[in-house]
């Protein structure tokens, strides 16, 4: 049986991108523009970041912590299973920057990412939201 055109026989189907993050030099200036001149829904800060709701994904702007090329853009892109995702990729020979971790426990979910590069060594970032355990018992 052929594989139509375009198709793909990978292990991991990134197909949603959940989160884009844009560095910024000044972050009060450019909160001020994203939601009072673009008009982006606000969400929350989070130190040197702030979020916005654009759609379906989410809009991050930050001051870099290390030295960052200026306009350095990271997509995040949503998975099921960050774990299983991790481990597909790895066995696909994929060297990650960051292993998943904890970033941020929610009230009814946490979120975790985990970040490699592409081989043009832009990053990318794989965000999971994981119902809470506590959750989940209840039945």
């Amino acid at each position: 049986m052929e594989n139509p055109a375009g198709a793909t026989l990978a292990a991991v189907h990134l197909d949603q991108i959940g989160q884009i993050a844009i560095t910024v030099d000044d972050l009060a200036r450019a909160k001020n523009f994203y939601q009072k001149i673009l008009g982006m829904k606000f969400l929350f800060d989070a130190g040197n970041l702030s979020f916005f709701q654009c759609g379906q994904i989410r809009l991050m702007i930050a001051t870099p912590e290390e030295p960052t090329p200026r306009g350095g853009t990271i997509l995040y892109y949503k998975v099921q299973d960050i774990h299983a995702t991790y481990a597909a990729l790895q066995a696909q020979g994929v060297v990650f920057l960051q292993p998943p971790h904890l970033v941020a426990p929610m009230p009814d979910h946490d979120l975790w990412m985990a970040f490699l590069t592409d081989p043009a060594d832009n990053k990318i970032g794989l965000m999971c939201e994981m119902p809470k355990a506590a959750a989940l018992d209840k039945h």
